[in-house]
């Protein structure tokens, strides 16, 4: 017998879970009760236990997240016709919205099943049977109303992917963005190795970066001087944060301390130091073979000439090289300058429904004029 169960905490989920999600770690345990102790104001997690004969098969992390999308488009310089589709879309999302997955992360780390035991199809109609007993649960406690279900952030390639499936659902499909990832070549045995394979051109463009750096000094910070530190990491986070064209939450003040606390040797924290004054950081999770970029800021003033950004974007590459990663994801936003330092993009794309029939019939229609055009150019800088 297949049957599903919901949980609103993570310490509720049964003890096998960890043992099911081996490949991930943004599916264990240890991260969702980070996760769940510092997520955005705006975000509160449930999670669904698969099981068949009462042995579990399948989880998913479903985000419940307060959405007004008009405060997050910025004002920048887009079309016409992209602005009236986008005032268009915040009025019909105004509200609470479900996300299948993790909306603070790029990629699918929302869901995961046995597929030796439990078919797809099966699979995916305990999920949407736990998204309903969840839109229930909100109604009954809170009387706010769920206006979308989305999942998130799919490879074309993913096996958890099923087009049909979703189709029938009534699920639209929509192209995101692309993941940048950097797959690590099997002769780049240490970060010169790296540099040597650069067309001359980007070695250049590394050993310049390196040097207007000047007397800034990068280390890595321990869980006490995340902690000491935890107000002035969050400040140089907003001032990144602030200039992005489109943000759905913000992050609390101790989200690095408490990645870190629960996390250990899996998520890192490397700051930027000027006259041990700390100026800039980034941060990292370890994903078993895969290293995972994850929020970063810095000091504006010294962005553009210490050339903060590029440097992280090399300090990752370096990291994952000598740590014996075999990819680094560096996620989306930015992709030129990602792809400067060899980050590849990756289609992915999502799926979402409105749960009024009407507008989800409009739905179908707007995100057809929706799919991101590619305004930026990839660069090439191995020979």
């Amino acid at each position: 017998m297949i049957q599903h169960n919901v949980y609103d905490s993570i310490d509720e989920v049964p003890k096998e879970w960890d043992s099911l999600v081996v490949h991930d770690i943004l599916l264990k345990t240890e991260y969702l009760k980070a996760l769940e102790a510092s997520s955005p104001n705006n975000i509160s997690l449930f999670y669904v236990g698969v099981f068949k004969n009462n042995i579990l098969i399948g989880v998913a992390l479903i985000q419940r997240v307060q959405l007004y999308l008009k405060d997050m488009f910025r004002d920048t310089k887009v079309s016409c016709l992209k602005t009236f589709l986008k005032e268009t879309i915040s009025k019909l999302l105004k509200g609470n919205i479900l996300v299948v997955g993790n909306l603070t992360h790029t990629g699918q780390h929302g869901m995961y099943f046995n597929p030796d035991i439990i078919s797809k199809t099966d699979f995916y109609s305990c999920i949407f049977q736990g998204i309903s007993e969840i839109e229930s649960i909100i109604k009954q406690k809170q009387n706010k109303t769920i206006r979308l279900i989305l999942l998130k952030d799919f490879f074309e390639d993913d096996i958890m992917l099923d087009d049909a499936l979703f189709q029938k659902e009534k699920l639209h499909r929509a192209i995101v963005q692309p993941n940048m990832i950097m797959d690590v070549r099997d002769v780049w045995g240490c970060n010169e190795d790296y540099v040597n394979c650069m067309k001359k051109k980007y070695r250049t463009r590394y050993k310049r970066a390196k040097k207007k750096l000047n007397s800034i000094v990068s280390r890595e910070m321990n869980l006490e001087e995340v902690k000491a530190n935890s107000e002035l990491l969050h400040s140089l986070y907003l001032n990144v944060s602030s200039n992005a064209k489109f943000n759905t939450f913000i992050l609390p003040e101790n989200h690095f301390y408490t990645y870190k606390l629960h996390l250990k040797e899996n998520f890192r924290v490397f700051g930027y130091y000027l006259k041990d004054k700390l100026i800039g950081f980034f941060t990292l999770i370890l994903n078993n073979e895969h290293l995972e970029t994850y929020f970063l800021g810095y000091d504006s003033e010294h962005q553009y000439p210490n050339q903060l950004y590029l440097n992280m974007l090399y300090e990752m590459a370096k990291f994952g090289i000598e740590n014996d990663f075999k990819s680094i994801v560096y996620a989306r936003t930015a992709m030129e300058i990602k792809s400067s330092v060899g980050a590849k993009p990756k289609a992915m794309q999502l799926y979402l429904k409105h749960t009024n029939g009407i507008l989800n019939a409009i739905f179908k229609q707007i995100f057809r004029l929706m799919n991101p055009s590619k305004d930026w150019e990839e660069r090439h800088p191995f020979s």
